[in-house]
């Protein structure tokens, strides 16, 4: 005999809905079942979860950790499926919540000044925003989009590229006159290098020698950071000397603010900025693909 069918949609509908009145009989009122029905659904629940979710030692109703985080879940869940039939019946107008993670350079200096204009643009889209070095897990985190700097390892994501901008050597001013200016790449070794604290593709520092070879220089300091922004603050107060994007620095350059280093030993190597999704790109939730339109048309990077 053929396995039935199990409507995880529906078990957890009701699940969040025991959870949201408060007890069996409540969530049984308003779905119109038995208590009985629905205390026996929360057990098959468990049981194929191989988890307690609700502990039924008391009279108050009370979530397990296990139960907590299938409540949370469950609830973004049930409302992806609402925003898709919403999205459905609209004629796949944009709408919905969108949830992006961006790398931190990138979420402050371009992505959060265009926001106001592209929810003015999809007045029923709503935007969940996390900044972030990290690479995440899209699933894991459910995120639509992540947009990531550098070169993108294999996986089963999309990529579409927002652009690409030169890597530069800076340090501040202040720095520059306690330490120097170091005039060739063998220079940086009496220098404070300043770097990141989580593991990054490419390690090292590119450079061209004085004979025209390629040489590869490994920043070393007493100053890790967590993202590129904080690089860059810790680079204007003088901490170090940093190397980022020049899209990213390029207006403290213009202030001077920051002054680059060694351009004529740059091997001429460039920063990609992807946006990446799950899916193929014609089965696209249709706030997705016009939020990775927007930021194709609007995201300058230099």
């Amino acid at each position: 005999m053929a396995r039935p069918e199990i409507n995880r949609s529906g078990e957890i509908e009701v699940f969040v809905r025991v959870v949201e009145a408060g007890s069996f009989s409540a969530a049984a009122r308003e779905l119109r079942m038995t208590p009985s029905a629905v205390s026996k659904l929360i057990a098959r629940l468990e049981t194929r979860l191989g988890a307690r979710l609700v502990s039924r030692s008391t009279r108050k109703l009370q979530l397990t950790p296990e139960g907590a985080g299938f409540y949370e879940s469950g609830t973004r869940i049930l409302a992806d499926m609402l925003a898709a039939e919403r999205e459905a019946a609209a004629g796949a107008a944009p709408r919905g919540r969108l949830r992006v993670n961006s790398y931190v350079p990138f979420g402050q200096h371009r992505l959060i000044p265009l926001l106001p204009r592209f929810l003015e643009r999809y007045p029923d889209v709503a935007v969940d925003l996390v900044l972030t070095d990290n690479v995440i897990d899209l699933m894991e985190e459910r995120a639509d989009v992540a947009i990531r700097a550098g070169p993108l390892g294999e996986s089963s994501l999309i990529a579409r590229k927002l652009g690409q901008s030169p890597m530069v050597l800076i340090a501040a001013p202040s720095y520059l006159e306690r330490r120097g200016v170091p005039r060739s790449p063998r220079d940086l070794s009496s220098h404070n290098l300043m770097d990141f604290c989580f593991v990054r593709r490419i390690g090292g520092w590119p450079f061209i020698d004085e004979a025209g070879e390629a040489i590869m220089i490994n920043p070393a300091g007493n100053t890790l950071v967590s993202d590129g922004e904080a690089m860059r603050r810790m680079a204007i107060e003088g901490a170090g000397i940093a190397r980022l994007a020049r899209w990213h620095v390029g207006p403290d350059i213009e202030a001077g603010r920051l002054t680059p280093l060694l351009g004529s030993f740059n091997p001429g190597d460039q920063e990609v900025t992807h946006a990446v999704y799950v899916g193929q790109g014609k089965h696209l939730p249709a706030r997705v693909r016009a939020f990775l339109d927007f930021l194709v048309e609007h995201a300058r990077l230099y």
